[in-house]
């Protein structure tokens, strides 16, 4: 093999992308989630919604850390290897991305602190405020974010004027035509990561005898959350679908290894292998018209082949085929294990069931399996383009060396395998330890004076 500059920038970029988008979605998944539970707090008095609250603050605090120091590389990248895309999409995507430091950032980073180390020093109402914040904040981020990627799979509301981009209408360019269904989905897709996580430990504690009020209350609340957000998922992505296959139908016919328009109703390739080369799906097994009763809702629906786009401008159907069946296939998962809870709720054995605490542990990372294999369907189905239908990946890229590329491709899975998995082996060791029993001391939660003095650091507070 010997990748261009090219591959090599793009294996980067998707990379450093896999790492970063699993710390921001715990985090926004947490973040409302400590601000339910000191709302429950300040509602009930019970002591284990303080506690519940305490705990997971310091698995946020982690995941945000990580979230933002990701957030930083992939930003310094758009300089280094994608200086093509800077000067074509910058006017559009430099303002979206400094409204969301400005707006998002700002809030969560000034508000962090007074939600970890404020429990003592503040009083329980600005507290709060400061926790409901930090909520917002991840959100407002969410929104940004999404808004300029959004924009560039269904991109409107400029001009190209000299080679570059100039805005027109800026409610457009943010409210351009996916971006509400991505925006939903994202952000369930966020909630659901945090509430697996969440059902497994607590799953993993009862597992390990523990019966108190923190462990049986995050692990219902884990699982009524499922239990309600994995059937609207499949309902967002289905409109998400509708909605892709209107303004981007080469990228559904390469996510269902379709290459003949099929006339009078479409089939479904349960399963099969994209030949890109062949232009055939070889070894598929078909179930007739099911491809147009999911994809137009209708049974003689029409979609369009991959055959009637130009070799040029075809995403790679041999990944993203599957891609997309392992996010679809866990999402049923999701939804499965959510409606045995509820079954097992009704005879009283929720707490008791091991099997299904077995269970529920190993589901634990599956929403950010689910999340990542979603996000290379998105951003792999776009390729060839990198702003839809008006810039090439192969023009976006910086005129760099194969050699260059490589480097620093090293160097960065070096330096993030050492930095994000301590981050991801101190987490773990959080929801190892669990919640604190009741009647516990709770870990400090913020330097002392005789701590100071005796060479503790700070940030032991969160480890």
């Amino acid at each position: 093999m010997n990748p261009s500059a090219l591959d090599l920038s793009r294996l980067q970029f998707a990379f450093t992308v896999s790492f970063h988008i699993v710390f921001p979605a715990l985090s926004i998944g947490l973040a409302s989630f400590l601000a339910l539970l000191e709302f429950l707090w300040l509602r009930t008095c019970k002591l284990h919604y303080q506690q519940l609250c305490k705990y997971w603050a310091r698995i946020f605090a982690i995941g945000f850390g990580m979230g933002v120091v990701s957030g930083v590389v992939m930003a310094y990248q758009f300089g280094t290897n994608w200086s093509g895309f800077s000067q074509f999409a910058g006017p559009v995507t430099g303002p979206l991305l400094t409204y969301e430091v400005m707006t998002a950032f700002f809030l969560e980073a000034g508000f962090l602190g007074i939600c970890l180390f404020g429990w003592e020093k503040v009083g329980k109402l600005p507290h709060f405020f400061a926790t409901l914040m930090l909520a917002v904040g991840t959100l407002i981020s969410t929104f940004w974010i999404l808004a300029s990627n959004s924009w560039m799979q269904t991109p409107q509301g400029f001009t190209v004027e000299n080679g570059q981009v100039v805005p027109q209408d800026w409610l457009q360019i943010i409210f351009n035509p996916s971006f509400p269904y991505r925006l939903a989905h994202m952000s369930i897709a966020a909630f659901i990561c945090a509430a697996l996580v969440v059902s497994a430990t607590g799953a993993l504690h009862l597992l390990r005898g523990r019966r108190d009020e923190a462990v049986k209350t995050s692990f219902s609340m884990a699982l009524w959350l499922l239990l309600i957000l994995a059937p609207i998922q499949a309902v967002v992505g289905d409109q998400h679908g509708l909605n892709t296959r209107k303004y981007q139908p080469v990228k559904i016919a390469a996510i269902e290894g379709l290459w003949e328009t099929e006339k009078g109703g479409t089939s479904l390739n349960l399963i099969g292998f994209p030949d890109m080369d062949a232009e055939v799906t070889r070894y598929a097994i078909k179930i007739p018209h099911l491809g147009s009763l999911i994809l137009t809702h209708t049974w003689d629906g029409e979609i369009r082949g991959m055959k009637e786009f130009p070799k040029a401008d075809r995403p790679n159907s041999s990944l993203i085929f599957w891609t997309f069946r392992v996010m679809a296939g866990l999402g049923m998962l999701m939804i499965l294990t959510a409606v045995i809870g509820a079954l097992l709720r009704i005879g009283g054995r929720v707490f008791e069931n091991r099997l299904y605490q077995r269970a529920m542990v190993a589901m634990g990372p599956v929403g950010f399996i689910a999340l990542l294999a979603g996000w290379i369907t998105t951003e792999a189905g776009r390729q060839p383009w990198v702003v839809y239908g008006y810039f090439r990946t192969s023009q976006a890229v910086s005129p760099v060396l194969p050699q260059s590329a490589g480097l620093s491709l090293l160097i960065f899975v070096m330096v993030y395998f050492l930095v994000f998995g301590t981050g991801i082996y101190y987490i773990v060791k959080l929801i190892n330890e669990g919640p604190p029993l009741p009647g516990e001391p709770e870990p400090v939660s913020a330097p002392s004076e005789d701590a100071t003095v005796s060479g503790r650091r700070p940030l032991a507070a969160v480890k």
